[in-house]
């Protein structure tokens, strides 16, 4: 019980069984203010501290920083495939090999700005989604289910909220 706590500080994602407007504008400003959220939750944390783990087992801060980015990378681009081929199976990816890789020892700046960036351009593409573009899908092959642009919008707005409260609990 105290590990699923320590795993999942703000609950497992819920999937709804319908979507309304307002819950999609919701987890669209969400993503929006995302990057700012995670900029102002490390601003002056000493760079020792960007080691600390939110439980025993799990990552760093540093690595949940990389995570996010590569993380969102990924969320952008399976949205961007969704919307230009039809139900596209999507590439999975290991998320502890990748946060293992050198490139997650760098300093944390580089991924704020990447999530930065990559929030701009993700949240101006959903914002300009008609009501038919939210239903469109990708496939996940590991979940071997197709997954639907709005449900994700949900899911990825959930996923910046369970990492920012791992970040608090390393703090």
């Amino acid at each position: 019980m105290q590990n699923e706590r320590l795993m999942y500080p703000i609950g497992r994602f819920q999937q709804p069984k319908s979507i309304s407007l307002e819950a999609l504008s919701s987890a669209i400003l969400g993503i929006q203010r995302f990057p700012e959220a995670v900029a102002d939750l490390l601003t002056d944390l000493p760079e020792e501290r960007l080691d600390s783990r939110y439980r025993p087992g799990g990552w760093t801060i540093r690595q949940l920083v990389h995570h996010l980015a590569d993380s969102h990378m990924n969320a952008y681009m399976r949205f961007k495939l969704a919307l230009t081929e039809e139900t596209p199976v999507i590439k999975p990816y290991k998320e502890n090999h990748w946060a293992a890789l050198a490139d997650s020892k760098l300093g944390i700046d580089v991924s704020v700005q990447l999530l930065a960036g990559i929030h701009e351009r993700w949240c101006f593409l959903m914002q300009n989604m008609d009501e038919s573009q939210w239903i469109r899908r990708f496939f996940h092959p590991e979940q071997k289910q197709s997954i639907a642009l709005n449900v994700s919008a949900l899911a990825y707005d959930w996923h910046g909220r369970h990492h920012l409260a791992h970040i608090r609990l390393a703090k």
